[in-house]
């Protein structure tokens, strides 16, 4: 398959085990591992055998469909979504961390579907409303069920000290206390207990309520997190290490607690764990744990009484590996995911990184996606957030040493009562022959003074809240060129549902809100044939890139988030999420917005009209690289 290359081993070994046609006459005898697909495909080579990760960000299928000669044990990590941290309040505990090595998968039939259940983070603190847990990630197969316990949210601050209604809460890891928590309110880890443990215990604080009190740090994989302070917030806990997605020369951590809130200065609010742990803050909004990672959100702090919210947890993951064959070999590139494909070597950044030239490499034209992150939702029939802004093309990389930067944006916050959304973050490749940024996707609009959907590289969907008597239009899309994506939709204060518009996609912009339906998300687009890897399924029930979308081949990503609306929780209520990645917003009642989908650019859904709902959280983005291999 594809075309081989003397200078890269691992290729020449994948070729000559995946031959055909006149190709496969008398092939050499190469030893093989099992044939599956399923998440985003990672080769990589240790020592001198030669492993496969399916990396899973989001739920889907590991389906074996051929046994391997190198046997049937597969090892597996599996990460649960952390815990939201407190309203001026205590650290989100870290999702559970399990790894576990060399069980058996083969059913004695195929094909054989495994079940992968991916948790999404808990939200932070807002106002009366609690912080929520991460949700269990799991991995199903043959001989039982990997279950790892989503983290325990961090307490939120009641305005009553003693009061152990601010304590964490238990989980994977266990919560921090909020202000007002002492030292022994925390939530215990490891709940339900597992042999090794899956976590570890948040912690309280020590300095009652008093200005400049810290809350406590929530507990991460391999450490507990810190006691707050009369001057400081807790620290979150340590996660721990896993080579599985890229192996031993790149290790990834995962599962940190986020650090703790302050009241006020002189407060310094606590650091979020290794691992992906959300920072508290002392001032305002805590920040968000590392989508993927399984890591606890950080603890809100004050701002002269004005009380920040908690972030919201990380988002967790599920990695299986398996050997594929025995090689001594250097490869042409590395960073991120790799993965062969007619022809191509695949990088797949779903994380920050550096793309690294080696000795092998001779000056390839590489083709590229990058994708930003989408947008927030807006809060209170809050318009879409928009997708994170698409860039592909092609670009020269010269002759090695050649490193370029690979930031890979995050998902921005949904809105929150009159709080605004935010914008996702840019995603960027730092080419010799110049940096391509895609920009963040806007957010939705929302309460009163906020109703306008923000600008990026889709808009944000304008708000349908109903304080002032106006069409609320949606945010501009970057129009380029290159275009990145597409405007927002506009909301409207009109009875009976005050229906918020979509956000813009990267394939067409967002719906209008009308006087009973709430406007879609605008569609997305589909990645380029290059990337199309069939072995990497995507959507839903594959967990690789992309989503389903409207033909077999899959692989769309970038969909605006639909808008919400006031009060119908029918056909009429908000709207459904863009083609295909988008989150779909809040149908009215007491509903949050959806979140966009991880890796995917997709903007949050829009929230529902009550003061405790939320817009859903935009997707994360995505790099991805390819050259003749």
């Amino acid at each position: 398959m594809g075309v081989r290359s003397l200078n890269n081993p691992l290729q020449e070994f994948l070729d000559t085990f995946l031959r055909s046609g006149t190709d496969a006459v008398n092939p050499a005898p190469v030893p093989a591992g099992l044939t599956a697909t399923g998440g985003v495909i990672s080769d990589y080579v240790d020592g001198s055998d030669v492993y496969r990760a399916h990396i899973f960000t989001s739920s889907g299928t590991f389906d074996v469909t051929e046994s391997g000669t190198f046997g049937d044990t597969v090892d597996a990590l599996v990460v649960a979504g952390g815990g939201g941290g407190g309203l001026l309040g205590g650290g989100g505990g870290a999702g559970g961390f399990r790894q576990l090595t060399s069980f058996s998968v083969n059913p004695g039939s195929f094909p054989a579907p495994f079940s992968v259940q991916v948790g999404s983070g808990g939200v932070g603190g807002i106002g009366a409303a609690a912080a929520t847990a991460g949700a269990d990630s799991s991995f199903a197969y043959n001989g039982g069920t990997i279950t790892s316990r989503g983290g325990g949210y961090g307490g939120n601050f009641t305005g009553i000290a003693p009061d152990p209604s601010a304590a964490g809460t238990p989980g994977g890891s266990g919560g921090g206390g909020g202000l007002g928590a002492p030292s022994i309110y925390f939530g215990v880890g490891n709940n339900p207990p597992t042999s090794p443990p899956q976590g570890n215990d948040g912690a309280g604080s020590t300095g009652g309520a008093a200005a400049g009190v810290g809350c406590g740090g929530g507990g991460g994989a391999v450490g507990a997190g810190v006691t707050g302070t009369s001057t400081t917030g807790g620290p979150g806990g340590a996660g721990a290490p896993s080579v599985y997605a890229y192996g031993p020369t790149d290790p990834v951590n995962y599962a940190g607690g986020g650090g703790g809130g302050g009241n006020t200065a002189p407060s310094t609010a606590g650091t979020g764990g290794i691992g992906g742990g959300g920072d508290g803050s002392d001032t305002t909004l805590g920040s968000n744990g590392t989508q993927a990672t399984g890591g606890g959100g950080g603890g809100g702090g004050n701002a002269g009484g004005s009380y920040g919210n908690g972030g919201s947890g990380g988002s967790g993951i599920v990695i299986v590996r398996y050997q594929i064959g025995q090689l001594t070999a250097a490869q042409k590139a590395t960073g991120g995911a790799i993965s062969y494909y007619d022809g191509k070597t695949i990088h797949t950044f779903t994380s920050s990184g550096t793309f690294e030239t080696l000795a092998p490499w001779t000056g390839e034209t590489v083709e590229y996606v990058i994708l930003a992150g989408g947008g927030g939702g807006g809060s209170r029939m809050g318009g879409g957030g928009g997708a994170g802004g698409y860039l592909t093309g092609t670009t020269p990389i010269g002759a090695h040493p050649q490193p370029v930067s690979i930031q890979v944006g995050a998902g921005g916050h949904g809105g929150a009562n009159v709080t605004l959304g935010v914008s996702g973050t840019n995603s960027s490749a730092a080419f010799p022959a110049g940096t391509q940024t895609a920009i963040g996707g806007g957010y939705g609009g929302g309460g009163p003074g906020t109703e306008t959907g923000g600008p990026g590289g889709s808009g944000g969907g304008g708000g349908g809240n109903n304080w002032t008597g106006s069409v609320h239009p949606g945010g501009p899309g970057t129009a380029g060129p290159p275009r990145q994506g597409y405007d927002g939709g506009s909301g409207q204060y009109q009875a009976p549902n005050y229906a918020a518009g979509g956000g813009g996609g990267a394939g067409s912009i967002g719906g209008n809100g009308s006087t009973t339906v709430a406007g879609d998300g605008g569609t997305g687009v589909q990645l380029p044939p290059t990337f199309r890897n069939p072995v990497s399924a995507p959507g839903p029930n594959g967990g690789g890139l992309g989503m389903p979308g409207p033909n077999s081949q899959g692989f769309w990503v970038a969909g605006g988030g639909g808008g919400g609306s006031l009060n119908d929780p029918d056909s009429s209520g908000g709207g459904p999420g863009g083609p295909y990645a988008g989150g779909g917003g809040g149908k009215g009642g007491n509903e949050n917005g959806q979140p966009g989908t991880v890796n995917t650019g997709g903007g949050g859904g829009g929230a529902a009209d009550t003061t405790s709902n939320r817009g859903g959280r935009g997707g994360s983005g995505i790099v991805i690289i390819a050259y003749p291999s």
